[in-house]
Parts: C-alpha cells; structure tokens; sequence
C-alpha cells in the first residue's frame, strides 16, 4: 500500500520557520516552496530558506518546487543538495528541477533566456549530471547546454536523493518518463481533465527507456478544493485515483493556520484510510 504524502507550501508572506512548525505540529510530511528570486515583492532564496526550516525542525521534510536549472549549474546543485540531505538526516524529500518558465527574471539578472527547446534539453542534460556526479567516481559529460571535466564530489549520497520535475509540454515530459522519480505538475497548468493525456506520454516515454510509471512518484500542486470535509477528501480521492500520491497544498489567507489545521484533522486521515 502506498502511503498519501501531504504538503504545504510556505509563501513569502509567512514566517518560514513558523510556517514550518505549523506543518510539522499539524502532520504534514513536507513544505516546499517555488524559486522565484525576482520581483517587487519580498521572498526568500528558495535553497536558503528551505535549509533554515530543516534546521528548525525535527521530522518534516523539504521539497524545492522546483529550482529553475538556469539559475544554479547542475554540478552545484548536486553537491547542495547531497550536503542539505546528509546534514538533514535524509529530509529532502527530493531535488525538484525545472526548465524555468520566468524569461523577464532571467532577464533582469542578466541570465540568457534560454529557448524552449534549450530548457528541455538543459533539464535532461542538468538530471544526467547530477545523477551521474551522485553516483560516479569522476563524471566528464559533454552535452549541448550543460559539461562537466573530470569532476566529482565528496562524500556521494548515502542513498539515491529523488528528482522531481515540473513539466507540462511534450518534450518535458517526456524527459519525466525517461529520467524523473517525481512529477509535480500545478492544477493552474495541468487541469484534472489533462492529466490522463499527460500521464499517458509519461508512461510512454517511461516504457521506451524500459521503465515503468509506477516507478514516478505523482503529485498534485493545488489549492485546497472548495467543500467541507468530505466533499474536499472525495475530491483528493479522485486524484488518487488519476494516479497521484502526494499533495500540496498552497493555503492563504488570515485564517491559513486554521485552515491548516482543518486540513489536518478533517480531510487527511480520511483520505489514508479510504487510499
């Protein structure tokens, strides 16, 4: 039996390290957060701020929602993240990498905009040179966006990390199918009557590359369905049912701890137990 994972994503109008507490107290398995580091108004550096919530936490586990790889060098990336996952005790619940849909932010840091087509192949370059760093003595690549000469890092995972991706078009997720553990597409971008059509060229790709999709952790990026209790745990029923094991939640408002809370009590037990 698969076990339903609950998320809650933490703004950048809260606390982190309250927005933490409050999602480890109230049960969830994990926060994220997305990687937006330009604009007007106040965030976090995504990395950074998930690092400080581990630090202030005993149990919960982090998810990136997902790095944008032009912003970070895939070779750096994976020595972040398998020094936040060793000194966390394990508590990345999975690097999540995405092609960057921001041009104006990439942009205003003076990043070149990559092209479509550069995005795509530059997430599949960037997961074959994290992986290959990960588990390789030396790793010399040599793609058409991304290389790396003889590098290595030390130590190497002390088990395999999880990458996530956010994809959506054709050719991303077909890159899912081939390369990803994790896909955790926005209901905002992926409505539920897409998802078949989606995970279908998923699981082609995945069968093309001798995989299988049930080796693709899937989860939901949503906001909290509208109802009571068991009209928002048959809604996630019926999510479970599309094929998705994780949730998360992004939750605003005054009243969000108390929504939170709601959630915790009310919805998630009784989606376990029915899943």
């Amino acid at each position: 039996m698969t076990r339903i994972l609950f998320g809650l994503d933490v703004p950048a109008d809260v606390d982190p390290v309250a927005g933490a507490h409050t999602a480890e107290a109230a049960g969830f398995d994990f926060v994220s957060a997305s990687d937006h580091p330009c604009g007007t108004e106040p965030t976090y550096e995504n990395w950074t701020m998930l690092t400080w919530m581990l630090a202030n936490t005993t149990r919960l586990r982090v998810l990136p929602r997902v790095l944008g790889v032009p912003y970070r060098r895939p070779a750096m990336v994976a020595k972040m993240a398998e020094t936040l996952d060793r000194l966390s005790g394990g508590r990345l619940l999975g690097l999540g990498l995405g092609g960057g849909s921001a041009d104006h932010e990439f942009r205003a840091f003076g990043i070149g905009v990559p092209s479509p087509r550069d995005k795509v192949d530059g997430l599949a370059e960037a997961i074959q040179v994290i992986r290959g760093l990960w588990t390789e003595p030396s790793l010399t690549f040599a793609g058409r966006i991304h290389h790396t000469d003889d590098a290595t890092i030390t130590p190497r995972p002390e088990r395999p990390i999880p990458i996530w991706v956010g994809t959506f078009g054709p050719r991303a997720l077909a890159v899912t199918g081939r390369l990803a553990d994790g896909w955790i597409p926005s209901l905002s971008h992926a409505p539920v009557e897409t998802i078949p059509a989606l995970r279908d060229r998923i699981a082609r790709a995945a069968s093309d590359a001798g995989r299988d999709l049930s080796e693709i952790t899937c989860g939901y990026h949503l906001d909290v369905p509208p109802g009571g209790a068991d009209e928002v745990t048959e809604t996630l029923l019926g999510y479970v049912r599309l094929g998705f094991t994780a949730f998360n939640f992004r939750v605003s408002g005054a009243d969000r701890d108390q929504r939170v809370g709601w959630l915790a009590a009310e919805v998630m037990p009784g989606v376990r137990q029915a899943a």
